[in-house]
């Protein structure tokens, strides 16, 4: 942020009219100032201030938006260094690399097999995002049929690999109704791929051989009024890129070098000859500042503990990791199934749920929002007490999907069961084991 609290202050109209949902200017000014706070929530802001706050409430590495539908997404956005400072915001996006002269039924059957790879965890979809569509022999044609089929037939987002300007062109007119990521202007093209990128209004990234580099197609970019980039500063050596990734991000943030103040693309596919290799590489860069990561191909083994490392450092460690409050089918739970409860903390989530698939019996499992705390903590926290897990049991409606009144507790709130009782007249409370471990057991003990 580059105003204080006081600073912003002095550009609000100072009306107090609380519309912005906090009662003065003042406290609003300084959640602007502490990025808690949209300037859009002000209606009575100048169009003059807007424009000086906007400016300076900029992030330093500039939120890029690529793609369009389901999967489009953004890079950049970062404030910080370090995850632990405060958060990291955008989730690096996950490619993989086609080759234009690719053959239509063997493009079909990768974006079938690549589609497939979602997962479900903590109540998200992850999955990767692009498909990155290299210019195999200049045939401009070629190029943008399979870039319109990937556009078209697909939910991927696309990027455009060309250094010719009209295999690039031929591209851009087949997908841009998708939003694709152009690459790369260089300092051969620069000016020819400025205008593309600008005439189409769709991001550009800019390679070079070093991050000097870098700086200077930057800065001649931007002079022409492009404002979406992506860096690649044209390393294919791990330590040499990993330098290369750390030095961006540290002259953005700490130095202010507006030249480099966007997010980055990196090819593991161009580093490695095996895509075991690519995978280790990507790790290193997903935790290491890569905005966009291209790989060979997309692996189930190799790109889900990719996303698993990725939703890991891009979850706010202020906020532990929850899974939606609410009723969740374990197996095919029918009017006659046990019903067990638990806290959202996403870890005891998949502890208990994965014990009770283990167990092969049907159940019902009602989650209940502790704002991410585990069963001792929240019990201890008050926000696990027995009227209030009673009154959720009741509002949660398994009452209607259920001919019985048993409901299951963790062994840990067993002190909470006669509160419940209170709340729940007419249940029976279960006080279920103390170690999830022991679940299976215990259900098939009951049924």
């Amino acid at each position: 942020m580059g105003l204080t609290g006081i600073q912003i202050f002095k550009l609000l109209p100072k009306t107090n009219c609380t519309e912005c949902g906090v009662p003065t200017c003042l406290a609003f000014a300084m959640n602007l100032a502490a990025g808690k706070a949209e300037l859009d929530s002000c209606p009575y802001v100048s169009d003059e201030a807007k424009e000086q706050l906007a400016e300076a409430s900029a992030p330093p590495i500039r939120p890029i938006a690529i793609g369009a539908g389901v999967r489009a997404f953004k890079v950049g956005g970062e404030t910080v260094m370090f995850r632990h400072e405060k958060t990291f915001y955008n989730p690096t996006a996950l490619a993989a690399m086609v080759s234009s002269d690719i053959a239509a039924d063997a493009l079909d059957k990768k974006l079938k097999e690549w589609n497939a790879l979602q997962y479900e965890r903590v109540g998200l979809n992850l999955c990767p995002q692009l498909v990155a569509v290299k210019d195999a022999n200049g045939d401009a044609a070629a190029f943008a049929a399979t870039a319109k089929k990937i556009a078209k037939e697909s939910e991927f987002a696309v990027i455009l690999m060309s250094d010719k300007v009209d295999v690039m062109k031929a591209g851009v007119e087949a997908s841009a109704f998708k939003k694709p990521l152009i690459y790369a202007a260089t300092s051969d093209n620069a000016d020819a791929m400025g205008a593309l990128a600008k005439d189409n209004g769709l991001p550009l990234a800019i390679k070079a051989t070093n991050i000097d580099g870098l700086i200077a197609l930057s800065d001649k970019l931007t002079g022409m009024g492009l404002k979406d980039l992506v860096l690649d500063s044209g390393a294919r050596e791990m330590k040499q890129l990993f330098a290369d990734q750390v030095a961006i991000r540290r002259a953005a943030l700490k130095a202010g070098n507006r030249s480099l103040g966007f997010p980055t693309i990196t090819f593991p596919c161009e580093m490695a000859s095996n895509l075991d290799m690519e995978t280790a590489i990507a790790a290193m860069l997903v935790a290491k500042y890569a905005g966009i990561v291209v790989l060979s191909d997309f692996k189930g083994e190799s790109v889900f503990p990719l996303m698993l490392e990725r939703l890991n450092i891009y979850t706010d460690p202020q906020r532990p990791m929850t899974v939606t409050q609410g009723i969740y089918e374990i197996g095919s739970p029918n009017e006659n199934s046990p019903v067990l409860i638990t806290t959202n903390f996403s870890l005891t989530y998949f502890i208990v749920s994965g014990e009770i698939e283990g167990s092969r019996v049907p159940s019902w499992l009602l989650i209940m929002d502790t704002e991410g705390l585990s069963v001792m903590t929240a019990w201890a926290a008050g926000k696990f007490a027995g009227d209030a897990v009673g009154a959720f049991v009741k509002k949660s409606g398994i009452a209607d999907k259920v001919a019985h009144k048993k409901i299951i507790i963790p062994g840990y709130a067993a002190s909470i069961s006669g509160e419940m009782e209170e709340e729940l007249p007419g249940w029976e409370i279960i006080i279920g084991p103390r170690d999830a471990s022991l679940i299976p057991k215990f259900l098939k003990d009951m049924v």
